[in-house]
């Protein structure tokens, strides 16, 4: 017979995954996977832009640069008016955005709109991602969960890194059947269904009180200099990045000038939205964003460097390049689930860092005459990279984040990586910029297996690293007298630090 307590633990055990059903998760997934969908469905629709338009193809490169800086930039903002007014209410207001970006674009007629476009979807479907991970973080706590919820982080893990992977692949088969308005209009429908999910599953927000929904108070509570001042020097930075080989002085002038200010200003204000002590404090979470960009860096650069050399060099129709990269984002999906339930972090760490140098290097050895097999064989290596990265950095940040800033932290992350994702277009203009050929491709791999290493040094030698994430058993405290933890705990006496 089962005793009182036994069944009292299989009812909690059952309101505890109750929690997380699928009505619950179903939109945050969707609403995550717009921003990588939108990342890399645009890359197949270039050049029929350019013709239609009468534009160069080198012209149409803003659309892929608009939707990397603004989401960049909308990241970690979302992510703090997500704590600030409500992670749903910032959820459907991300949305909405998406679906005016998909109706802009896929009737625009000329570039700028089309610019405008894309800015409205990277800011759109920026809102999802930290949104879902305060309304993951909070459900989790209000259930007494004392380990992160390794199924829905993997949820978020397929939607985020496996559906960029699929990107390319679906927009080359969507434009070349319906035309390129179609890479905007597919927002359409998508966002329509998100939405109806979200109003009818997503728990609401609670009501602002009359005091603290002023604009003044939410500026403050927000820290808007803050965000100004980092949204300025930020669209810098990537202006200069996105213009190197050719170096843009004046972005990076504007970058000098906006950040000092900026610095000084979040390391004085009572609550900053961009806090430097408390993230040169935290380690582990500082060893978690440069993980990420590092490893994405090397992810992105096969999606494009090697798609573009796989078009100019090897013969490839786009069609085909997009097919031979599909099983990369196969991989990533099927591995990141059953890597998330598991709650394991040093472990899926090391194996991104390893298949990053084993894929770099097979990319050291792939010519214009290898056989289709072996790139098929490099984009899987890089499919397990993919999802062992995601994996162990999301659960890491998960653990790592203070809880009453998982929206910012969050956001970052996305930054962090976005920077990765900028800096291996940077690199592969640069090894291509005599032109695409088999010399610049084995540069870029040689560049990777160098990041490869500096990914395996930062998880190998992170003493802050557990095999699985876990915040102790609910009820009590899993703050962890460390030294990083004690820094933590004097620079934010009233946050329990949960790295």
């Amino acid at each position: 017979m089962r005793t009182a307590a036994t069944q009292g633990g299989a009812s909690a055990g059952k309101a505890k995954r109750d929690s997380f059903a699928w009505p619950f998760t179903t939109p945050l997934y969707v609403g995550s996977a717009l921003n990588p969908i939108n990342s890399s469905i645009i890359a197949t629709a270039m050049v029929p832009i350019a013709a239609d338009l009468g534009v160069s193809v080198g012209a149409t490169a803003v659309l892929v640069s608009s939707l990397y800086l603004a989401s960049a930039v909308a990241q970690p903002t979302a992510g703090k008016l997500a704590e600030v007014l409500g992670p749903r209410r910032i959820f459907l207001s991300g949305i909405v955005l998406v679906l005016l970006g998909g109706l802009v674009g896929g009737f625009g007629q000329n570039l700028a709109v089309l610019t405008v476009a894309r800015v409205l979807i990277g800011i759109g479907t920026s809102a999802a991602f930290p949104c879902a991970m305060v309304m993951i973080r909070r459900r989790a706590e209000d259930t007494g969960l004392g380990a992160p919820p390794g199924g829905v982080l993997g949820g978020l893990a397929i939607a985020g890194m496996a559906t960029a992977a699929v990107g390319p692949p679906i927009g080359g088969l969507l434009v070349g059947a319906a035309g390129w308005r179609w890479a905007f209009l597919i927002n359409i429908p998508i966002t329509v269904i998100a939405l109806v999910m979200a109003v009818r599953w997503l728990p609401k927000d609670p009501p602002l009180d009359r005091a603290d929904s002023g604009f003044r108070t939410i500026a403050d509570r927000i820290d808007l200099p803050g965000i100004l001042g980092f949204a300025t020097f930020m669209t810098a930075l990537v202006v200069f990045l996105m213009g190197l080989p050719d170096p843009q002085w004046i972005a990076f002038s504007v970058f000098v000038v906006a950040a000092a200010p900026t610095v000084v200003w979040e390391l004085r204000t009572r609550a900053p939205f961009f806090d430097f002590r408390g993230l040169a404090a935290n380690g582990a979470l500082a060893r978690t964003y440069l993980r990420q960009a590092l490893t994405l860096l090397g992810v992105y650069s096969v999606m494009y460097g090697m798609t573009q050399w796989m078009e100019a060099a090897h013969g490839f129709s786009t069609v085909q390049a997009g097919l031979l990269l599909l099983p990369m984002g196969a991989v990533s999906a099927l591995l990141s689930r059953p890597l998330a339930r598991r709650n394991l972090v040093r472990g899926p760490l090391i194996v991104a860092a390893l298949t990053m140098l084993l894929g770099s290097a097979g990319i050291m050895l792939l010519t214009s005459t290898s056989p289709a097999l072996a790139i098929v064989l490099v984009s899987l290596i890089f499919g397990v990279t993919s999802a062992a990265t995601t994996v162990g950095n999301q659960t890491a940040l998960y653990v790592a984040a203070p809880p009453d800033q998982i929206g910012t932290a969050s956001g970052l992350f996305r930054t962090f990586g976005y920077l990765g994702t900028i800096t291996s277009s940077v690199i592969g203009s640069i090894v291509f910029r005599d032109g695409t050929s088999d010399q610049g491709l084995h540069i870029l791999g040689f560049v990777l297996v160098a990041a490869g290493v500096a990914v395996l040094l930062l998880t190998v030698l992170d003493r802050r690293l557990t095999g699985r994430g876990a915040h102790g058993a609910p009820g009590t405290s899993s703050h962890s007298h460390t030294p990083e933890n004690t820094a933590n705990a004097a620079t934010h006496p009233c946050k329990e630090n949960h790295a």
